[in-house]
């Protein structure tokens, strides 16, 4: 059974105007929420959760000393990849449709049996960690297939010194289904039912978000204002959320014993504290001769001594604002994949006409765009909201290699398929790298060529000024919120003194922009994962540029970097290219290329 679903008004899809869009089908998944798989899964999980506490609790070090270890991590994997299916099968469903109450109420009940079956699992990593290290080191020896997990072990002893007893691990557990995991879903279905007043027309965020980047000024100004009204109107409730998710937070950190408010988010990606401080330093540093002297030439462009806050992601008067079809975007976009790689091209393929992608504007449907990787016994899922803009073509070609490097790291397995956030962008942010040069490269015309660039280095901007911005306001939320509870004013005040920072003094922010942190779900969802997107980018910039300077085997470097999904450490991912993000010349060289394409526009421009 298929989990498409029409506009029974027109029986026809959404978004039908930009051809055959393509829509989920979870059928690989399950055929159903009610169906037997589902039940007999549910089933096998609570039963397999106990028995695997019974036979192995206690009993760990004792099976590392005698070879039985492998054993318990096969069996893990197996519950892991099976519960994960059942999550993953709930999640998207209601991602579909958050406004639908029978999804969101079968998301909710499996989500509450996940938590209560994970519960006595918990002991397994807490006591692997309790091991002593010569006695798994002794292990490994004897054991090649068990040493094959080594890194999964290096990552877990990285957590030791900051988890706690087993039984409060298990509270916190347990009431994270009526704390963070609750607010995260108060959140999504409040944005999903929010309308927003576009000149008397009533939209929901994604396609009021989109008409801000339309040629028509004042549908962008009334874009802003509809913007600016319900978001105030909602201002203390999103307010709440924040306080109440940012405190939990800080009670986590303190508990653990995290010093600094990143550092469980560093942990999680594998990436040291001075790493990302360096890329904070080098792109705030950077902002003038990057977002500050772009902003002033679009500026001058538009004949405006400062832009509006909705003129900022304005195409350019002379820009091609054509919309592109689906059969467009994925020809544009699966072209310049294979013509990088042809083995890359192929791992893409079956995400076109699978089911693997859901593309259309759809009511209640989640905003924003995502790669749901599921379990390694599937295969991902991508999550688009496609308005046929040049911006969305490129959003294809970023979830799209988010999707192949998932597929790729699937042989890992459940416990080292999963890449650290600061290395998940790698491939996305690579493909729209891809995707641009393929497009530039075929651009002979002055003014087009002068749009492509344009549009190229704003996305930059937004994807790494911007996010880091977005970490800075972060860390001034997080770092308050430990000396008491903020009030609205107190967080748009924030919001506004790192957004001029970042935007410098050509970009007037109108009133009413100081409540924009609000929609903003990654401070929601994922505290500190915006800097991921930055090291991303940082990153591929530099990759790009080593690939300039020679192709051979490039590709097949950066395949290998693919498959390893988070089976190695970044610097030894990153050796092979000749790079090491904890060089400060690293970053240089990432925004370096972004400074390089706004001399190219002004050149073009003189």
């Amino acid at each position: 059974m298929s989990n498409v679903v029409f506009d029974a008004a027109t029986d026809k899809k959404p978004g039908a105007e930009f051809g055959d869009l393509p829509q989920w089908d979870l059928s690989d998944l399950y055929p159903g929420p009610d169906s037997d798989e589902i039940k007999s899964d549910i089933a096998f999980c609570e039963k397999e959760a106990k028995q695997f506490a019974e036979d192995y609790k206690g009993n760990l070090e004792s099976l590392a000393k005698d070879g039985g270890l492998l054993e318990t991590i096969a069996r893990f994997e197996a519950l892991s990849d099976k519960m994960g299916r059942l999550g993953s099968f709930a999640y998207l469903q209601y991602a579909q449709n958050t406004s639908d109450p029978d999804r969101a109420k079968f998301m909710g009940d499996t989500n509450e049996k996940l938590t209560k079956f994970s519960t006595p699992l918990l002991f397994f990593t807490l006591e692997l960690n309790r091991i002593d290290d010569a006695v798994l080191d002794a292990a490994f020896e004897k054991d090649a297939a068990l040493a094959r997990y080594k890194p999964w072990f290096v990552e877990l002893r990285k957590a030791k010194p900051y988890q706690l007893e087993d039984r409060v691990e298990e509270l916190f557990h347990d009431k994270s289904q009526t704390g963070r995991s609750a607010w995260n879903r108060l959140f999504d279905e409040t944005m999903a039912s929010l309308k927003f007043d576009v000149d008397g027309e009533k939209l929901s965020l994604e396609p009021t978000l989109t008409q801000m980047t339309g040629k028509d000024g004042a549908k962008r100004e009334a874009a802003f204002k509809g913007l600016v009204e319900t978001l105030g109107e909602n201002q203390r409730l999103f307010t709440h959320i924040t306080n109440v998710l940012a405190k939990d937070k800080e009670i986590s950190d303190r508990w653990r014993g995290y010093e600094d408010v990143a550092d469980s988010r560093h942990l999680a990606n594998s990436v040291e504290r001075e790493v990302v401080d360096a890329l904070e330093s080098a792109v705030r540093t950077s902002y003038p001769k990057l977002s500050h002297r772009y902003y002033a030439m679009k500026a001058k462009w538009f004949g405006m001594e400062k832009l509006n806050a909705w003129d900022r992601n304005a195409p350019l008067p002379d820009d091609d604002d054509r919309l592109f079809n689906w059969d467009e975007a994925t020809d544009m976009v699966m072209s310049a994949y294979g013509k990088f790689s042809p083995e890359l091209a192929d791992v893409a393929k079956p995400f076109f006409g699978s089911g693997w992608i859901d593309a259309p504007v759809r009511e209640g449907k989640r905003s924003g765009a995502f790669a749901h990787p599921t379990v390694p016994s599937a295969h991902p899922y991508l999550m688009l909201n496609y308005l046929g803009k040049a911006r969305d073509v490129m959003t294809l070609a970023h979830e799209l290699g988010h999707g192949v490097h998932q597929v790729l790291a699937a042989d890992q397995g459940p416990l080292m398929a999963s890449t650290p956030l600061t290395l998940a962008e790698t491939a996305s942010v690579f493909g729209e790298m891809l995707t641009f040069r393929s497009l530039l490269d075929a651009t002979t015309d002055k003014k087009a060529r002068f749009a492509l660039l344009a549009g190229k280095v704003e996305d930059m901007l937004n994807t790494v000024v911007r996010q880091i911005s977005f970490y800075t306001f972060e860390r001034k939320v997080h770092t308050a919120r430990r000396n008491g509870e903020l009030r609205s004013e107190e967080l748009n005040q924030m919001w506004v003194e790192v957004s001029k920072e970042s935007l410098g003094p050509s970009v007037l922010l109108n009133e009413g922009y100081e409540n924009f942190w609000s929609y903003i779900p990654h401070f929601i969802h994922s505290p500190f994962y915006v800097y991921a997107y930055a090291f991303g980018d940082c990153l591929v910039n530099s990759l790009y540029a080593q690939y300039q300077k020679s192709q051979d085997g490039f590709a097949d470097r950066y395949l290998d970097l693919l498959r390893a999904g988070g089976s190695k450490h970044h610097s030894e991912l990153l050796a092979p290219f000749g790079l090491d993000a904890k060089d400060p010349d690293f970053w240089s060289l990432g925004l370096s290329m972004i400074e390089g394409l706004i001399d190219e526009l002004e050149e073009l421009d003189a």
